[in-house]
């Protein structure tokens, strides 16, 4: 089984990603965070688990690695910390202690007990005062970072939900408690504006071509590089599915299962291209046109249904 690019196939175990000690938050919380609204899908997650394909383990993650890198900076905390990604409707939280909060990636209104704060900043909201992360106003995917972090057990050293295979923690559901962490020493929060990186208008996403192109006609490929696709509506952490032109096959049959990368783009019998992100299956037996190189997928999170894709040659 192919591991992920980058990754030793006999990687071991690591701890936390964020600089605690595996399990030391988690069983010592300094604070609560109490859910009031969960909204559509609501997961913590942090950096992902890399390094267990050959396991049958995915990466999961954060979906806009970008985004979420960002938040935790203005937090005050590690880049690895764990914190929420919300999915389109937000999420309504309610911690028993005072916390820093930042609400950043897809732009949305944010109120404290019904006070408009700031996003893309740092707030402060009081113990048992409700934080409120409205509808996303554009692009698909808001990361609530509290300072100390979101300090749910690690699963293979990350926190990470992954919605595939189960691992980490489930999605939020109303009423659940969630552990934070105690804020890092001298982590104090980034003071000047920062800028965010918008909704794409339309999504472009460099393509290398195989290893399994040769499975399509001529044409196919012409259609794949030229033809606008768009977002589908079962897109999810798993695949972004797009809807336009099948591609047509060149040869017949199937193949046996084979190793599956982040950014993989299976084509599946009805010859739309699915682009793989974080809780994508490790093996798969449709064929792979091409691959989509993992810093272009952080747009493909924040992409609504419906956005035009194109699939352009990647140079190289």
């Amino acid at each position: 089984m192919t591991p992920y690019e980058g990754e030793s196939p006999g990687a071991v175990l690591p701890g936390p990603r964020d600089g605690t000690a595996e399990g030391g938050d988690a069983a010592a919380p300094y604070a609560s965070l109490h859910v009031v609204r969960a909204g559509a899908l609501t997961t913590v997650q942090d950096e992902g688990r890399p390094g267990f394909a050959h396991l049958g383990v995915g990466r999961a993650g954060a979906l806009d690695a970008p985004s979420a890198r960002l938040a935790n900076r203005l937090a005050g905390n590690p880049a690895g910390a764990a914190l929420l990604e919300t999915t389109a409707t937000g999420c309504a939280v309610r911690p028993d202690h005072a916390v820093r909060v930042v609400v950043g990636g897809a732009p949305c209104r944010v109120t404290v007990d019904g006070r408009p704060v700031a996003w893309g900043a740092p707030v402060r909201v009081p113990g048992g005062a409700v934080l409120d992360v409205g509808h996303a106003e554009h692009g698909l995917r808001g990361y609530v970072a509290f300072a100390g972090g979101v300090a749910v057990p690690p699963v293979l050293g990350s926190r990470a939900a992954d919605l595939l295979s189960g691992l980490g923690p489930a999605p939020l559901a109303d009423g659940d408690v969630l552990p934070l962490g105690r804020p890092v020493r001298g982590g104090a929060p980034v003071g000047d504006a920062v800028p965010w990186a918008g909704a794409p208008g339309v999504l472009v996403l460099p393509l290398h071509l195989g290893p399994r192109h040769t499975w399509f006609t001529p044409a196919a490929l012409r259609t794949l590089t030229t033809a606008l696709y768009r977002v589908g509506p079962q897109s999810n952490r798993i695949g972004l599915r797009t809807e336009g032109p099948p591609l047509a096959r060149g040869r017949a049959g199937e193949l046996p299962s084979e190793g599956m990368v982040l950014g993989a783009v299976q084509v599946p019998p009805d010859g739309r291209p699915v682009v793989f992100l974080n809780d994508h299956p490790t093996t798969g037996g449709y064929p792979v046109v091409g691959v989509v190189a993992a810093p272009a997928l952080a747009a493909a999170a924040q992409a609504v249904p419906g956005t035009p894709v194109r699939f352009v040659r990647a140079p190289g």
